[in-house]
């Protein structure tokens, strides 16, 4: 027996797999979220000259969409700075932070093709 009203919504969401959209307060909180752990991954290099572009940039980024195409820059500046192994576990660790919010066609595959 169900205890709540069902909600179309809520399950045509589920029905395509995708989550419920989320809240404008929420997307505000989580999109500072991910920009400050965007400039944490840089730590005390955010002050390197070779990085000021990228960190203004991350800074003044106005969405969760500008913010997922950084992370190339992101990642270019930390591979300058720590190596490209170093540089790719960071990114893994931002990249988790995007779950949710972006179109399920800007996110990346869970398979490869060539299963």
């Amino acid at each position: 027996m169900r205890w709540t009203k069902p909600n179309l919504r809520g399950s045509l969401y589920s029905l395509l797999g995708a989550s419920a959209p989320v809240s404008e307060s929420a997307m505000v909180i989580r999109l500072e979220h991910i920009r400050q752990a965007m400039l944490d991954t840089l730590g005390d290099s955010i002050e390197d000259a070779r990085c000021a572009i990228t960190v203004r940039r991350i800074r003044f980024a106005s969405d969760t969409v500008a913010l997922w195409y950084l992370r190339g820059d992101l990642m270019a500046a930390l591979a300058r700075l720590h190596g490209e192994a170093q540089a790719r576990d960071s990114i893994v660790g931002v990249t988790a932070l995007f779950n949710g919010l972006l179109p399920g066609s800007m996110t990346a595959r869970s398979t490869s093709l060539s299963g």
